[in-house]
This record gives structure tokens, C-alpha cells and sequence, in this order.
């Protein structure tokens, strides 16, 4: 009884730490993957260095933006999801 109590502290640091630490990470990385794996022609993004533009072609791991001054491959996780989804708002 007396040793359950002595680690009884560490095991609930450690509930409290997945819980608002690992948790929330684990998630927001599965909500990424899932908006990289949505992303189609025609959708208007917002890259994560701030670049606007519109996806003109979509491959596996890249994805072909057409901004103002010409077109651009990127990788899929260089576009930013909540501005993504800021930009969709204004409309």
C-alpha cells in the first residue's frame, strides 16, 4: 500500500501531462494530415511563408501552386491549414 502511494504522484503528473500535452498534439497532427490528404484542384490556399494561390495540379507528396507570377511545386505540408480555412471564411 505504501509504495502505490509513493508513486501514485508520478502517475498522475504523468495523466495530467498526455492529457493536455500529448493528447492535443496527437490530434491536431491527425486534423493536418486529413486537410493535406482533402486538398483538390481548384482550392485557394495559403501557404505556411505566407504565399497566396490557387493548386493547380495535386500529386502524391506535392501539390503545383498557381499564384500572380507563375506556378510553384510545393509539398503538401507546407500549406497552412488554419489560414487555409481563414481565407475560406471571408468568402
Amino acid at each position: 500500500m505504501e509504495n502505490i502511494q509513493q508513486f501514485l504522484p508520478f502517475l498522475l503528473m504523468f495523466v495530467v501531462i498526455y492529457f493536455f500535452m500529448i493528447r492535443p498534439q496527437q490530434k491536431r497532427a491527425k486534423q493536418e494530415k486529413e486537410f493535406e490528404s482533402n486538398l483538390k484542384v481548384g482550392d485557394r490556399i495559403i501557404t505556411k511563408s505566407g504565399l497566396h494561390g490557387k493548386i493547380a495540379e495535386v500529386a502524391e507528396g506535392t501539390v503545383v501552386i498557381e499564384t500572380m507570377s507563375g506556378k510553384l511545386k510545393m509539398e503538401r505540408s507546407a500549406i497552412s491549414m488554419e489560414m487555409s480555412a481563414k481565407l475560406v471564411e471571408k468568402k
